[in-house]
């Protein structure tokens, strides 16, 4: 059975890209998903979240593709305070699965994306939703809903003003493609009373997270890893090096699934034909990737 490596997150590459219509045009919004739990994974490394880490940064990421409910970046970010406050209540990863929470999902209709109608479960939480991405359209949301039907505004909110915004970023939207945790430092006054005071947020680094790679096309996958691999310098940390070897076996053994192969529920993992799957019954099923791109593993280029 497929086991992920603790320290090497699956991304399912995007890219923007802009297709004609006879009378519109029609953008696709898209986004570096794994990079909007980067951050996250490292804190909960450094608290002692070991092996418990990684699932939950790859299942919280995978959220915010265009397939999964409205609800559904709500309770990955709810699983994410409930590992926070079993680490000591740990305030830099509540503060990180709180700007997590408000991260603009993928629109590839160019429509504004539903807000989840359900209460969280954790306080933390209460008052948070998702900005939009500024290319969308902020009077239809995904399956045609008119702005005022149920769903399209966040809970509990009679009149967002302006539309688009959320907590953390209450001037407007978020420029398409970018991570609200690289522009804000605060998650915003609608976050509950329980996050004990989280601490500011470091200062910017090159160990901070991993480097938002571009989109990559379909590759020979050891040519990618290896160019991952070497981006931080010429000499690359044993951490590194280990990491590298554990993408490239990791994808040796994507090649020999498809959909429909057997697997443990909760588990990802990239499919041979380049496409994301997910297993929630006990089979594998796919998410294709944007067109020209596909998924695979990429080693991080974190520092420990």
């Amino acid at each position: 059975m497929l086991s992920l490596a603790s320290f090497t997150t699956l991304l399912a590459a995007s890219a923007t890209l802009v297709s004609a219509r006879p009378v519109e045009l029609s953008k696709r919004i898209n986004q570096i998903i794994s990079a909007s739990t980067a951050q996250w994974e490292q804190a909960c490394l450094a608290a002692g979240g070991g092996q418990r880490c990684n699932p939950l940064s790859v299942a919280a990421f995978s959220t915010l593709l265009a397939a999964p409910g409205p609800c559904a970046q709500q309770d990955a970010a709810d699983n994410m305070i409930d590992l926070a406050l079993q680490l000591n209540n740990n305030a830099e990863m509540i503060r990180l699965t709180q700007i997590f929470r408000q991260q603009p999902r993928n629109a590839p209709d160019s429509l504004s994306v539903l807000y989840c109608q359900n209460a969280p479960r954790n306080q933390q939480l209460q008052g948070l939703f998702q900005c939009q991405f500024q290319g969308v359209n902020d009077n239809v949301f995904t399956g045609n809903v008119a702005l005022g039907q149920p769903g399209t505004r966040p809970l509990g909110v009679n009149n967002l003003n302006p539309l688009g915004s959320c907590p953390a970023n209450p001037n407007g939207k978020i420029p398409d493609g970018v991570q609200l945790v690289t522009l804000v430092n605060s998650p915003g006054t609608g976050a509950g009373n329980g996050a004990a005071n989280p601490a500011p947020a470091p200062p910017a680094s090159s160990s901070a997270a991993a480097p938002a790679p571009t989109a990559n096309p379909p590759a020979n996958n050891n040519n990618n890893n290896n160019n991952n691999n070497n981006a931080g310098g010429g000499n690359a940390t044993g951490f590194q090096a280990q990491n590298a070897r554990d993408a490239q076996a990791l994808n040796q053994q994507f090649a020999s699934l498809t959909v429909g192969s057997a697997c443990t529920v909760g588990q990802v993992a990239c499919l041979s034909d380049g496409s994301f799957a997910q297993c929630p019954f006990g089979t594998f099923v796919a998410t294709p990737c944007a067109g020209g791109t596909q998924c695979m593993a990429l080693p991080l280029v974190n520092s420990v």
